[in-house]
Order: C-alpha cells, then sequence, then structure tokens
C-alpha cells in the first residue's frame, strides 16, 4: 500500500516536472529569480525609508507585479512553445486534447503561482508588517490568474506568443490606467481589498469586493473555456 502510494505521488511530481520544463521552456528559474528580484528591490526600498510603514493594502500592491511576472509566460507563450517543438501535432492526436493536457498545465501553472505568492506573502510578514497570509494569497489570485487566463486566450486567438504578449502588456496598462479613474469600484480589476476607505460604509464595501471577485472568477471561467473552444480548430496550429 505505501509502495504504491510512493509510486503515485513519484509519478505525479515527475508529470508536474515534465510539464514546467515544457511550459517554461526551462525558463521557470529565470522567471522565478526575476519575480523575487523584484519584490526584494521593493523590499530594500522600504526598509531603507524610514518615513514609510508599509501596510496590507501597500503589500498587496508590491505582491501583484511578481505574480503577474510569474503567470505571464507560461499563459501566453505555453502554446507558442509546443508549435516551435511540433509537439503540438502530437497533443492534437490525443483525444479530448482540450481536456487532458492544457487543463492540467493550467492547474500546473496556477499551483505554482500560488505557492510562489503564499512563500512571498510569508516573507512580507517578515520583512514589511504582519498580514493575514492565507486572505492575502487568495485575494492576489483573482487578478492574477484573471490576467493569465485572457493571456492563454489571446495566445490561442493570435497563435502567436510575441503578438499575444504584446496585446496583453496593452491591455494590463489599460486596466492599470482605468484602476485610477474606477479605484473603489467593482468593476476595478486592480481593486485592493485591503485598501478600506471609511469614507464607504464596511457592508458596502465588503459587498463591492465579493461582486468584484465574482465577476473575475466567472472571467476566468469563460476565458479557459473560449481558450479550449479555440484549440480546436487544428488547422490553426498545424
Amino acid at each position: 500500500m505505501l509502495k504504491k502510494l510512493y509510486h503515485n505521488i513519484n509519478l505525479i511530481g515527475k508529470i508536474i516536472n515534465y510539464n514546467l520544463k515544457i511550459i517554461f521552456a526551462n525558463k521557470f528559474l529565470y522567471f522565478l529569480l526575476g519575480a523575487f528580484a523584484f519584490y526584494l528591490l521593493v523590499a530594500i526600498i522600504s526598509l531603507l525609508d524610514a518615513d514609510a510603514y508599509p501596510n496590507e493594502a501597500d503589500v498587496y500592491g508590491v505582491l501583484i507585479f511578481p505574480g503577474l511576472l510569474l503567470i505571464f509566460y507560461p499563459c501566453t507563450f505555453g502554446l507558442q512553445n509546443d508549435m516551435d517543438t511540433r509537439m503540438i501535432e502530437l497533443l492534437f492526436g490525443i483525444p479530448n486534447y482540450r481536456y487532458r493536457v492544457w487543463m492540467i498545465r493550467l492547474a500546473i501553472i496556477y499551483m505554482t503561482v500560488y505557492i510562489m505568492l503564499f512563500i512571498l506573502c510569508l516573507l512580507s510578514t517578515i520583512v514589511f508588517t504582519p498580514i493575514p497570509v492565507i486572505e492575502m494569497t487568495f485575494q492576489l489570485m483573482f487578478p492574477i490568474f484573471f490576467l493569465g487566463a485572457l493571456a492563454f486566450l489571446f495566445s490561442t486567438i493570435i497563435g502567436n506568443g510575441n503578438g499575444a504578449a504584446a496585446i496583453m502588456i496593452l491591455i494590463a496598462f489599460i486596466f492599470w490606467i482605468s484602476s485610477g479613474i474606477l479605484e473603489e469600484n467593482k468593476w476595478n480589476i486592480f481593486l485592493n481589498p485591503f485598501d478600506y476607505s471609511h469614507d464607504i460604509d464596511h457592508t458596502i464595501w465588503r459587498e463591492m469586493i465579493f461582486y468584484n471577485r465574482l465577476y473575475l472568477l466567472v472571467g476566468i471561467l469563460l476565458t479557459i473555456l473560449g481558450s479550449l473552444y479555440r484549440l480546436q480548430k487544428r488547422e490553426k496550429f498545424i
């Protein structure tokens, strides 16, 4: 029994490791180091600024960027990597390709990013200020995972990683600019749930956060379904 369990765990570990190499095209370490380097840079600047006392809202804003950096490459260039290595032809030969391969890969991507965000949240408790680690990680998932799903959708529409990357950078920039206009609005992609303003009733604020996260969750599901539907057009990718 234990031997079988160990074998299954070892097999799952190998599958995850193999898919990580494919998804990140052996560049995972670079993006991981880049995310941590950005985080450390902000941490050092904050620590050197004696007048700055980061709160939970500030930490949330800092952690969004490393999360976006981690999820950007695999979701945008993952399909392009399959096409470059000619693996896409093999994958299209697998029955229910969209469910058995890319759903697993997306799950691995999201799981990896979640773990990295959780670690960064733990570090933030030490470096910045005590924060609710689990809640912070959970809240960060929504905008990061939504933009990741959107990047994957555009990669299936355009069929080119560079083109999808350019579109996503533009879209992310528009979302970021609009966040300053929308600010405390449920349609704000980058709405910070920890940046509570006492000018708003607490009940209204919690309701706004709830609907914002609900819309992002629906957006994640719809964009992933749209991506999987696009992947049925075999001739576009081969």
